[in-house]
C-alpha cells in the first residue's frame, strides 16, 4: 500500500517588526498614524487557536495602502484573556507585519520613525522563519 505525505508550508511573506512599548494599544496607533503617516483603524481582533478547544484574541489596527497596496497590521503581543501570540518574544508588546513591502529606503524610514515614538522602547526587524511559533501570525 502507497502513502502520500503532504508537507504543509506557511507562507512567512512579510516583514516582522517588534515594538516594545508600555503604551496601550489604542495610544501607540495614535502615534505610529502621527509619526510615519499611516492611518491604522482598529478592526476586529486577531483569533488564534491555542487548542483544540481554546482560542485567544489579540487586539489588531490595520491600514492598507491605496497606492502601494501595502498592508500594515499592528497586533498586540498580549491576549485580552491570558496568553502571548508568540510567547517566544514575551518581551515585545507589539508586532508591525508588513505585507507587499518592497522599497528598502521606505522601511529604513519606518523604522526611524517608529524608533523616534518617545514611550517606544525599541522597534526591531524580525525573521518569521526563525519563530516557533509562526503559524499565530498567519491570517
Amino acid at each position: 500500500m502507497n502513502k502520500i505525505i503532504l508537507k504543509y508550508e506557511i507562507d512567512l511573506d512579510f516583514l516582522l517588526i517588534a515594538i516594545t512599548c508600555p503604551l496601550k494599544d489604542y495610544r501607540l496607533c495614535y502615534y505610529i498614524n502621527k509619526h510615519t503617516g499611516l492611518n491604522l483603524e482598529k478592526t476586529g481582533d486577531h483569533e488564534t487557536w491555542m487548542s483544540s478547544t481554546t482560542s485567544l484574541f489579540f487586539t489588531k489596527y490595520v491600514y492598507i495602502s491605496e497606492s502601494t497596496g501595502t498592508e500594515f497590521y499592528l497586533i498586540g503581543n498580549k491576549s485580552i484573556e491570558s496568553g502571548y501570540l508568540l510567547p517566544e518574544l514575551r518581551g515585545s508588546d507589539y508586532f508591525l507585519i508588513i505585507k507587499e513591502f518592497i522599497d528598502e529606503e521606505d522601511l529604513k524610514n519606518l523604522h526611524k520613525s517608529l524608533n523616534s515614538i518617545p514611550d517606544v522602547v525599541v522597534a526591531t526587524e524580525i525573521d518569521p522563519e526563525k519563530l516557533k511559533s509562526k503559524e499565530n501570525l498567519v491570517f
